[in-house]
């Protein structure tokens, strides 16, 4: 069964079977309507034939048909592609015959690199995910829909920011320095998911660029995990491949227009606990005391003796309450859909905004799609996919950053006034008023881009296409910022900034696609085809400092302008083919092969190949199997291949580089800028895996288990170099990273048919990442808290193992790993890593007539996070401008308290915050495990009967809850985050992080 046939109207044959026919009755007329049990809607272009006669009608645009019967009664048998076939009596009169969907059957056939394969004989792990499942999910970016759907896929939101940052690992991390995140292909066309904001927001990724993709859009995705899927992408598939389907029309079809909206309101639904005015005035006496302060002289004591005032009449004043709000989600969705057996089409429009719970950031975007297909004649069949968004940005600053708006607002002591007598921003320390940076942050970034894929497929024979396709993905960011004199970063006299970054990737390919059945039992898929691909960045940069006027932003304005530029290339030549050969559609063989030559390597290491090979064997159509009668499906599978990868490495990686700008004298320069290493090549990931499919109980139970192994090596490292060289390190091809895994999915069809239908799947999946081999250890992000180290997985913790607390004076204690007597860095160690033992998601559906209610569950267990909010805000009196966390009123203060909290105390001597340990101890770091309710949605598809009396086609309204509840030991707001994002190799940082938001919203579909 081809995919397009699912993608058509389905057409239904309708037979009859009578006895009365060879005799002459008199003519009975039978009128019906054609309807899917789904939503209702007519089924127009439906084949209503009377089994035995010649005589045969066709469904209208309404799905009604009349037909001329023999009198008696005659049985109607009715089949559709897609749907489950039923039988049904009709004489004369009216009658009305609701298809069902068969999801079973609809499953069967899988998109695949460049093809689409039977599931009976797919011998890769590919996990679906229908766009049913999708919808309605307050999202900015498909990605994150993803969410605890798909076995081994991991997905977290870096943080609550509307359009933000999204990791993404497919079986784990594969490298140190390249990228991890997989590939995305949209209708074809290979996604460029590099973020292209240049405005300084501490280490947080602000901007996800697969959030200019509009997910009401989505038809389905495909996650290919293993080398058997993902070779056919050669160099781009190491990390996973992820394929999109955009919706597009149908043939014989009414057009059908359909209006979606939704309103959400948000809330963060936890925030940071702060001490109050008086609890702080009473801390901050007994740490004067701790230190060997004089009583008399307390520094919160009475004005009259010359204190800032008694603990008790200190003012607490709540700065968080300015930042959190009740955020506002808007959604609006027109699209058009139809098509005639020659040209089908799909139109798309989309607005979507979205405010964050943390002020001032928002985000909103302008989508347009259009879908088309024209069969020009019985050979050739031409079509496009384009994508337009326009996408607007408020970005502001947060986690590693003094003057981000959240640290603005949790770091200033909580008795310090908001405002100063004056009435003007009251500015503590290095930290910016957090109103002042609400009032004025002027940080825009306005987002073009433009994805589109034209395509011409030539039927040169029967079983042998050629098709050909040109796509282009554009995508422009321009940045425009100013800093007035009312906030740190714009004094003394205001400074502005403005970017303009382009990123462009060219696409060509053609494939030559090869299908036969011959003889019985044996089938043949092939192909091979060729890309040519081109990327091009580039980025200008101007500054601007010392304005006349806050009035005046523009840098055109400034006294000092200066200004830079930069651009860069990269190409790729790929070659590849692959054949399936099917006996029975028992036994399956796959075989690929691709070749990459990347201009990124050296001249004589451009060439990549990444072969593949996948078994499949139907055991439950041997007779051994079949005798047992328990499975109706059972099959083994097995692959192993191998990818490559470039991604994250600069364009000219292999080059010697010299760059301007070392002037002397007033005249031009030279200085060098990068080693050439002419021997760098690719890295390559070799992977196999085992699976086994299984289905019993007439399919309500469905199993899909794979375990795989994969081994990275020839990582693209910058690798040390002596110092006398002029340079620290060069990017070579040295280490190796493992991942090994399990992944389960389970699917119970409770009650597939009847007036209940009733659903559930369960996925879990294990991934073991670990370094096999490096030159030397790394140390990454703030601090230098992961180190990578031989043995250790990626995102491990690198910190002093707090052994407790010294119930006698109140000093913390500190593991001596070494046994030298005193604590140093060299009794820093791995004490935990990012990395979940586990992780999943729950979902389940139940329908009953026109009411639909499911909700989805996702979990981790196990990964560890480092709380930089306690690492500052439990800080025991050392940081003189900092207020505190409630935890810190745990603190130890006499002999004989059991607490982890040492005492209040300056004294670097005491190893409490000070000294060589300055808190990097994993006294702040905490198990992160969560089980949160993504989604929970109850929605009611009004009958047709009763929406076609406002002469519509159909009418559903639902109210959903996202994260409704999260159940998680960890104290911040959020297990689900990542400060750092930015920061290669490191992951689960929360730093001044925005939750992930909890959400209520109401919504409704109208199809016209």
């Amino acid at each position: 069964m081809k995919l397009s046939t699912l993608g058509a109207v389905p057409v239904a044959l309708l037979s009859l079977a009578s006895t009365s026919l060879a005799q002459t009755t008199p003519a009975q007329t039978v009128t019906g309507t054609i309807l899917d049990a789904a939503d209702r809607t007519p089924l127009p272009g439906v084949t209503v034939v009377v089994k035995g006669t010649t005589a045969g009608a066709s469904t209208d645009a309404n799905g009604q048909f009349t037909l001329v019967l023999p009198a008696g009664n005659n049985t109607l048998v009715v089949s559709a592609v897609g749907y489950v076939s039923q039988t049904i009596n009709a004489t004369s009169g009216t009658v009305s015959i609701a298809l069902k969907s068969d999801v079973k059957q609809l499953s069967e056939v899988v998109v695949t690199g460049y093809s689409e394969q039977n599931r009976k004989t797919l011998t890769s792990a590919i996990s679906s995910v229908k766009g049913d499942d999708l919808r309605d999910i307050p999202a900015a970016s498909p990605d994150q829909l993803l969410q605890g759907k798909a076995p081994g896929v991991q997905v977290s939101a870096n943080s609550g920011v509307p359009g933000g940052g999204v990791f993404i690992r497919i079986r784990g991390s594969n490298s140190v320095n390249a990228s991890n995140d997989p590939l995305y292909v949209v209708d074809g066309v290979f996604i460029n998911n590099s973020n292209l904001i240049a405005t300084g927001l501490g280490n947080q990724v602000a901007s996800n660029p697969l959030a200019d993709l509009n997910p009401q859009d989505i038809e389905s995705m495909e996650i290919l995990k293993d080398a058997n899927a993902t070779a056919i992408y050669g160099s781009r598939g190491a990390n996973g491949v992820v394929l999109i389907r955009t919706k597009r029309g149908k043939a014989s079809d009414k057009t059908r227009i359909t209006f979606n909206t939704y309103h959400a309101l948000s809330k963060a639904p936890k925030k940071f606990d702060l001490v109050t005015g008086q609890e702080l005035a009473t801390l901050e006496n007994e740490r004067f005391l701790n230190d060997g302060g004089n009583p008399a002289l307390l520094p919160y004591r009475s004005v009259a003796s010359g204190g800032r005032g008694l603990p008790e009449e200190q003012q607490t004043y709540d700065r968080l309450s300015d930042v959190f709000r009740t955020a506002q989600t808007q959604s609006y969705e027109l699209s058009a859909a139809g098509g005639s057996e020659k040209t089908q089409f799909y139109i798309g429009a989309g607005y979507f905004k979205q405010e964050a719970i943390a002020r001032p950031t928002d985000f909103d975007r302008f989508s347009l799609r259009v879908n088309l297909d024209n069969s020009v004649n019985d050979k050739l069949r031409i079509g496009t996919s384009t994508a337009l968004t326009r996408t607007h940005r408020n970005v502001s600053s947060n986690d590693n950053n003094p003057v981000g708006v959240i640290n603005s607002a949790l770091f200033p002591r909580t008795n310090l006034p908001v405002y100063n007598s004056d009435g003007s921003y009251a500015k503590y320390g290095s930290f910016d008023n957090h109103q002042a940076l609400i009032d004025n942050l002027n940080n825009d970034a306005v987002g073009t881009r433009g994805i589109s894929n034209v395509y011409g497929e030539y039927r040169l024979r029967r079983n042998l296409t050629l098709r050909s396709s040109w796509s282009i993905d554009f995508n422009e960011m321009y940045e425009n910022n100013f800093n007035n004199t009312l906030i740190l970063a714009g004094q003394p006299r205001g400074t502005a900034t403005s970017y303009l970054s382009r990123d462009i990737t060219l696409l060509n390919e053609q494939t030559l696609n090869y299908n036969v059945d011959f003889g019985e039992n044996h089938s043949l898929q092939a192909l091979v085809g060729n890309t040519i691909q081109k990327n091009t960045f580039q980025r200008t940069s101007l500054f601007g400092q010392q304005f006349p006027s806050n009035d005046l932003t523009s840098i055109a304005s400034a006294a000092t302008q200066t200004g830079s530029s930069a651009r860069s290339e990269a190409g790729l030549l790929s070659f590849f083919g692959k054949a399936t050969y099917s006996f029975k559609q028992r036994y399956t063989a796959d075989f690929s092969l691709r070749a990459d030559a990347s201009s990124r390597f050296g001249a004589d290491q451009r060439w990549g190949y990444f072969p593949a090979v996948g078994l499949g064997w139907r055991l439950g159509e041997e007779n051994f199997v079949k005798d047992l009668n328990v499975f109706q499906e059972l099959k083994l599978r097995a692959s192993v291949g191998k990818t490559g990868n470039q991604a994250g490495i600069s364009d000219f990686a292999a080059l010697g580089l010299v760059q301007g700008g070392a002037n002397y004298l007033d005249l031009p320069g030279t200085t060098p800028l990068q080693l050439a290493n002419p021997n760098l090549s690719w890295e390559s990931t070799r992977q196999w895996n085992v699976g086994l499919d299984a289905a019993v109980l007439q399919n309500r139970l469905q199993l899909e288990l794979n375990y795989y192994d994969k081994y990275t090596s020839g990582l693209l490292l910058n690798v040390p170099v002596p110092r006398k060289t002029g340079f620290a390190s060069v990017v070579e091809n040295y280490g190796a990273v493992s991942n090994k895994g399990v992944e389960v999915q389970l699917t119970a069809n409770w009650l597939p048919q009847g007036a209940v239908q009733w659903s559930t799947t369960f996925n879990l999946a294990r991934n073991v990442n670990r370094i096999e081999k490096l030159a030397a250890p790394i140390t990454a992000g703030s601090r230098d808290i992961f180190r990578l180290e031989e043995g250790a997985p990626l995102y491990s913790f690198w910190l002093y193992h707090q052994t407790g607390v010294n119930p006698e004076n109140g000093n913390a204690e500190y593991e001596d790993v070494n046994g030298d007597g005193q604590i140093s860095v060299a009794d820093r160690q791995l004490v935990g890593n990012a990395w979940p033992d586990y992780f999943g998601g729950v979902t389940n559906s139940v329908s009953y007539k026109g009411f639909d209610f499911n909700f989805l569950l996702n979990f981790e267990q196990g990964a560890k996070i480092m709380n930089m909010n306690r690492f500052f805000l439990v800080h025991g009196g050392t940081q003189s401008n900092i207020g505190y966390l409630r935890e810190q009123l745990d603190r130890w203060q006499q002999p004989g308290d059991i607490t982890s909290v040492p005492r209040l105390t300056t004294n670097a001597a005491s190893n409490n915050y000070g000294g060589v340990v300055q808190n990097l101890s994993d006294r702040y770091l905490e198990d992160g495990s969560f089980l949160r309710l993504r989604t929970l949605t109850l929605g009611y598809t009004v009958p047709k009967e009763v929406v076609g009396q406002a002469h519509l086609n159909s009418l559903r309204v639902y109210v959903q809850a996202a994260n409704l509840f999260t159940v998680t030991p960890y104290s911040g707001l959020d297990p689900e985050i990542n400060s750092q994002s930015g920061v290669q190799n490191s992951k689960n940082i929360d730093w001044a992080t925005v939750p992930q938001p909890r959400t209520f919203q109401v919504g409704v579909t109208v199809g016209f």
